[in-house]
């Protein structure tokens, strides 16, 4: 298994499988974009196919969500997917994107083995996408969540950051927009991960101020207060339910005292975190002809070193190197 000192143990894989995106949003990189990582320092195919078996056939790991970047660049993206599906024991997989192309792709993924997705869509307004992601695209966002649940990669969960005086009035209307199509809303608190390290506390849209706009319009009643484990969001029924939606307060009511997840760098870095500021290399070993029980022992020792929690809300938290797209949500 991959358990820390703490006693959790690590079942979730984050695998990033780029980190490029054809979004330039402002909470995540300048408009300009970043310096992407040269090409022979990205993983391939087989050697994602190889460290994932790893994972899940000698370390427990049980669910897979392939991230960014935007994961759709990925031209081998149904291969790599095909490739985790077919392990055994099979584990679940899932797919965080924007949603751009996702129309096009879907019954591809879902054909190669893939579940379901979560798609970022933080307003419905299209001078509000072109100014919170500098780019045109809201209608091909929309269509991509409509194509993957066309396609059966469901529940379709909707993610959302809020942005003080930029779209947090637009909480409500999101809520209803997802609710009448089946979608799973979750608002995500803004998070310091940002290229240009411009994150600040006090224009962030907090958990509390979100369940407080939502209230106004519509009835929450705590959905999973015994079962919720490990997962990011407290879950709310809508009106009475059976419809809910989440929220993740990632800084103001940190989950990771409960927190299962591990993450596989599109480099080839494992990080315990999303916050860490340490890695540790498997692309190298991997390179250099390590086996299989050499892997998993490297990866077993990472996660054995992970902190008790990311520590934001500590005076001398400082934010990782690595913006989120480098990293992988």
């Amino acid at each position: 298994m991959l358990a820390d000192s703490y006693g959790r143990v690590a079942t979730d894989l984050r695998v990033s499988l780029t980190d490029r995106c054809n979004l330039r949003c402002t909470y995540c990189m300048p408009a300009e974009g970043l310096d992407w990582l040269p090409k022979p320092e990205l993983l391939s195919a087989a050697e994602l196919a190889r460290l994932i078996r790893v994972g899940v056939t000698r370390l427990g790991i049980r669910e897979i969500r392939f991230t960014g970047g935007e994961p759709l660049l990925r031209r081998e993206l149904p291969e790599i997917i095909a490739a985790a599906s077919e392990l055994e024991p099979r584990p679940h997989t899932a797919l965080t994107t924007n949603g751009i192309g996702l129309r096009r792709i879907a019954p591809e993924l879902a054909r190669a083995g893939l579940d379901r997705v979560n798609v970022s869509l933080d307003t419905l307004d299209a001078e509000t996408f072109h100014q919170l992601a500098r780019r045109r695209r809201l209608d091909d966002v929309l269509d991509g969540l409509a194509g993957a649940a066309d396609a059966g990669l469901t529940p379709v969960k909707v993610n959302t950051v809020l942005m003080r005086d930029i779209n947090d009035h637009e909480a409500p209307d999101l809520l209803h927009y997802c609710l009448e199509r089946g979608y799973e809303l979750r608002f995500i608190e803004q998070m310091p991960l940002d290229a240009q390290h411009g994150w600040r506390r006090d224009t962030m849209i907090t958990a509390d101020e979100i369940l407080e706009r939502l209230s106004a319009h519509v009835e929450l009643t705590p959905a999973d207060a015994e079962e919720r484990g490990s997962a990011p969001a407290e879950s709310f029924f809508v009106d009475g339910g059976p419809q809910r939606v989440g929220i993740i307060g990632s800084v103001t009511r940190p989950f990771c005292g409960a927190c299962d997840r591990v993450r596989l760098t599109a480099d080839g870095q494992i990080r315990n975190c999303l916050f860490a500021r340490e890695e540790s290399d498997l692309r190298g070993p991997l390179r250099d002809g390590a086996d299989d029980a050499e892997l998993a022992e490297r990866w077993r020792a990472a996660v054995a070193t992970k902190m008790p929690g990311h520590g934001i809300n500590d005076p001398s938290f400082l934010q990782p190197a690595r913006p989120m797209s480098a990293i992988g949500g």
